[in-house]
């Protein structure tokens, strides 16, 4: 499955530029750690992908929930925190830790749980500034669902190795979008700023 330009785009400057600021006091270990978990999602494939091509499906990722121009700040960042959630909750399972390399998944898990707590903390500081919680459910829902898909998917196959690299896969290519969304925001922050 090719990528479109703009996640490849994405994968570029994310993985050599900085991690944009979502208008909050993100320490300096969320750009770290972004750039750790981008790394190791890439650093833990173990099959070529073209092993697994009967086991590729097409998730459906609901790339509304990433377009930033239908979210205020603090929506924005709660989608942000729930993919980051998400995933290290898929990374916790069983499975997991048989699929992958113990020492990778752990710097993994570990990354992932730096980005969510920096995450939540902006979002407290993004609620306290605006909106409520039921503007912001429609998204975290649709992110629920894309996850609970991609958890049923792996007990369907019964957490195949094919499985987890085709998993693996899609997680890497959500975390890119991921970071459009922040760009986004600190674009749209450094506007709001300059006005």
């Amino acid at each position: 499955m090719a990528l479109p330009l703009s996640l490849l785009t994405i994968l570029v400057v994310f993985t050599y530029g900085p991690v944009p600021s979502l208008g909050c006091d993100l320490p300096p270990n969320h750009m770290v750690a972004s750039k750790k978990t981008f790394v190791l999602l890439a650093q833990m494939r173990t099959l070529s992908p073209s092993f697994c091509l009967e086991d590729r499906k097409d998730f459906r990722f609901p790339e509304e929930v990433v377009d930033v121009s239908q979210h205020h700040k603090a929506q924005a960042i709660s989608v942000l925190q729930e993919i980051v959630q998400q995933i290290s909750n898929l990374f916790h399972t069983e499975g997991a830790s048989a699929a992958w390399n113990v020492t990778l998944l752990n710097q993994l898990q570990n990354a992932l749980h730096r980005q969510t707590e920096n995450l939540e903390n902006c979002l407290v500081q993004a609620m306290g500034e605006e909106e409520s919680v039921l503007a912001i459910e429609g998204p975290l829902l649709a992110v629920k669902r894309y996850f609970y898909g991609l958890r049923l998917y792996l007990k369907e196959k019964i957490y195949s190795d094919c499985a987890w690299e085709v998993v693996r896969g899609e997680i890497r290519r959500i975390f890119s979008s991921s970071t459009d969304l922040q760009e986004t925001l600190r674009r749209k922050n450094g506007d709001l700023i300059s006005s």
